[in-house]
């Protein structure tokens, strides 16, 4: 049971997920150059950083897509990519998990723009969210459609006719139906009005509050996101160039020039 001894050794334990001297390489460019993160039960993680810092392929290594990519590019004779370093999920190392395998154990990549399945309904993409996890199908659904009851009238639409605010709903539901113990979020505010984008981070956070899991959201941009982080890393050109607390991060001056244009 998780009493009050396991809050007080909360420190003294592993971290859920951490990743160690992360390295990335495509053909003789290199994506990801030895950075290394953590992620607690519980906590947001934030990761930060402009286009081309390495974001996504940070997400992708962690959720072993990274692996199926590089599979396809040899069977193509495509571009070379090279992946080392090691990855830790509850103790265990993960680095040679294929995809599949890690989303058995819990994480679960919600990717950028979205990728819904525009002609299917929005129910039958939450459903297909749901295939690792269907004895509890039902509670997950209704747990997404009351964090984002906007779904509910649109259960019948095609998802390719949903706003792009929706849609990213829709993403994050899809996600959440997979019963994450660790959900990446890979800019979840892309393109997003600040209406919606004040819908997903009150969702991210509620998320945290009700479900109790990690979550390691990627940004470009940290404002939004930055009062509900726990943790955050800056990455630029695929190093990790400064980490922190949020409050470390938002009392830094170069972090403050770069990414909150003050």
């Amino acid at each position: 049971m998780e009493g009050k001894g396991y809050e007080a050794n909360l420190e003294e334990r592993s971290p859920m997920l951490e990743a160690k001297e992360l390295l990335v390489f495509y053909e003789n460019m290199i994506a990801l150059n030895n950075v290394s993160i953590k992620c607690e039960k519980g906590e947001i993680v934030g990761v930060f950083g402009s286009n081309s810092a390495g974001k996504s392929t940070l997400m992708y290594t962690l959720s072993g897509i990274i692996l199926d990519i590089k599979f396809k590019e040899e069977m193509r004779g495509g571009e070379r990519i090279s992946v080392f370093g090691k990855i830790l999920f509850n103790g265990c190392e993960i680095s040679s998990m294929k995809p599949h395998e890690r989303a058995r154990l819990g994480i679960i990549l919600c990717p950028e723009r979205r990728r819904i399945f525009p002609e299917s309904s929005v129910l039958e993409n939450l459903l297909i969210g749901a295939f690792l996890s269907r004895k509890e199908r039902k509670e997950n659904l209704d747990y997404v459609l009351n964090l984002f009851p906007r779904l509910k009238d649109h259960l019948k639409r095609q998802g390719g006719f949903l706003s792009g605010g929706e849609q990213q709903m829709l993403a994050i539901g899809r996600a959440l139906m997979a019963n994450p113990k660790l959900l990446l979020l890979d800019e979840p505010l892309l393109g997003l009005s600040p209406y919606y984008q004040e819908i997903v981070i009150n969702g991210i956070t509620q998320i945290r509050e009700t479900k109790k899991i990690g979550i390691i959201v990627t940004e470009q941009y940290a404002r939004p996101l930055m009062p509900i982080i726990d943790y955050g890393y800056i990455l630029e050109n695929g190093s990790s160039v400064l980490s922190g607390t949020k409050e470390e991060l938002m009392d830094n001056p170069d972090v403050k020039s770069a990414y909150f244009g003050v």
